[in-house]
């Protein structure tokens, strides 16, 4: 199989790319490969949280991000009907955090400043257009064969690989590695708008979670445009809940006005409370989607993806070139933990309080929401949770 002193890297996204800069500022090679003939440019993940920003500091990363973002120093949990809102001032966290913000910034704009960052690395090689096909390891290295999209084929050779394809991870899938959890019932639906409901709802944040007597929606802003959350009405399929009408008809119950809105983009997508049982398979690490899937609410997936990728090349460097493979398992050590119990399960927390539909349990849980925020030292607690920043501590803790 041979065994090149590199590092194999599936995936050009914001993990993979990480993982990249990471492993050449360790001066380790590595070269990556990208199915898609380009970097992404569609709407994914688009919440930086304080301790990402303090990663990407490290590397000057932070700042040309933030200016290209919306540095959001609280987010809200709020009642539609009554505009009554529950307050997140991230401020109390500015002892903790070089960034007690959340920056709210496509992840395509960081993919675009990693690439940038990284095309004259003599380290690293980026090759696009790159489809893995098939993943083999042995006790001497790790070989990935890959097919462009004219039909060439060859393979590259590492001595280990990194799989940070996503959620359909074809290398996950080549190892025969499930994902075990659950898919939730409900279909959410992502509309883009670039109407101002800032100008139209009183006290609004740029991360807004909402419960409406119909449901729930959530409104996160873009430099450029609202991302709009929306879900199925009772009774509706989803093929009817994705027609302009259906969509126009829930914009229309959150801001109503005489002209109809302007939509972008309409697009449909399960969430998944899911992760595999190691991060590790001998010579291949899993991270971000690849290893495990959370729901969006909260903003951590692509964040404790990021986390992951520092995590696994610490593990990387610490027995590279030629060390004992178990050191890896300090990667698997420290981070699955995390992503089970504090990414997977805030998520789970924070999606299960907004789909509540009881008015008594949403009171309590109001309620509650507000005695937090009025004790700081709980406030505290509540957002070094909330932003990740408890959970990166625990990890150190675990290595």
């Amino acid at each position: 199989m041979g065994q090149d002193k590199q590092v194999v890297i599936v995936g050009a996204g914001p993990v993979g790319l990480t993982t990249a800069l990471r492993l050449s500022g360790f001066g380790i090679p590595c070269v990556v490969l990208e199915a898609q003939a380009d970097l992404p440019e569609d709407l994914r993940a688009s919440t930086f949280h304080p301790p990402t920003l303090d990663m990407l500091d490290r590397y000057g990363l932070a700042a040309p991000l933030i200016a290209q973002g919306l540095v959001s120093p609280e987010w809200q949990i709020r009642m539609h009907e009554s505009g009554e809102r529950v307050v997140f001032d991230l401020s109390v966290l500015k002892d903790d955090t070089a960034h007690p913000f959340r920056l709210q910034c496509e992840q395509s704009r960081l993919c675009r400043l990693l690439l940038g960052w990284l095309q004259d690395d003599p380290n690293v090689r980026i090759i696009f257009d790159a489809r893995v096909e098939t993943v083999a390891q042995d006790g001497d290295g790790v070989v990935a064969h890959v097919r462009t999209g004219s039909g060439e084929a060859f393979a590259v050779a590492g001595r280990l690989l990194v799989a940070a394809d996503g959620g359909r991870s074809q290398v996950r899938q080549q190892l025969g590695v499930d994902m075990h959890g659950e898919t939730y019932p409900e279909t959410t639906i992502l509309a883009t708008t670039r109407f101002a409901f800032e100008a139209n709802l009183e006290g609004l944040s740029n991360v807004n979670y909402v419960w409406t007597r119909q449901g729930t929606y959530s409104l996160l802003r873009l430099p450029d445009l609202w991302r709009c959350s929306l879900y199925p009405d009772a009774g509706e399929s989803i093929e009817d809940a994705l027609t302009p009408a259906a969509i126009e008809r829930k914009l229309q119950r959150i801001v109503p006005r005489d002209t109809p809105y302007d939509v972008m983009e309409i697009r449909p997508y399960r969430v998944h409370r899911k992760i595999v049982e190691n991060f590790r398979i001998g010579r291949v690490l899993l991270a971000g989607d690849a290893a495990h899937i959370n729901s969006p609410s909260g903003g951590m997936g692509m964040n404790g993806g990021i986390h992951d990728a520092f995590a696994l090349t610490s593990a990387i460097a610490d027995m590279w070139p030629n060390g004992d493979l178990a050191r890896l398992d300090r990667y698997d050590r420290s981070r699955r933990p995390i992503a089970a119990e504090e990414i997977l399960g805030q998520a789970h927390e924070n999606r299960s309080r907004m789909q509540e539909r009881d008015g008594e349990r949403r009171r309590e849980a109001f309620a509650n929401l507000q005695s937090i925020v009025a004790d700081r030292d709980r406030l505290r607690t509540h957002l070094l949770r909330s932003s990740m920043i408890a959970g990166l501590r625990r990890a150190e803790a675990l290595v």
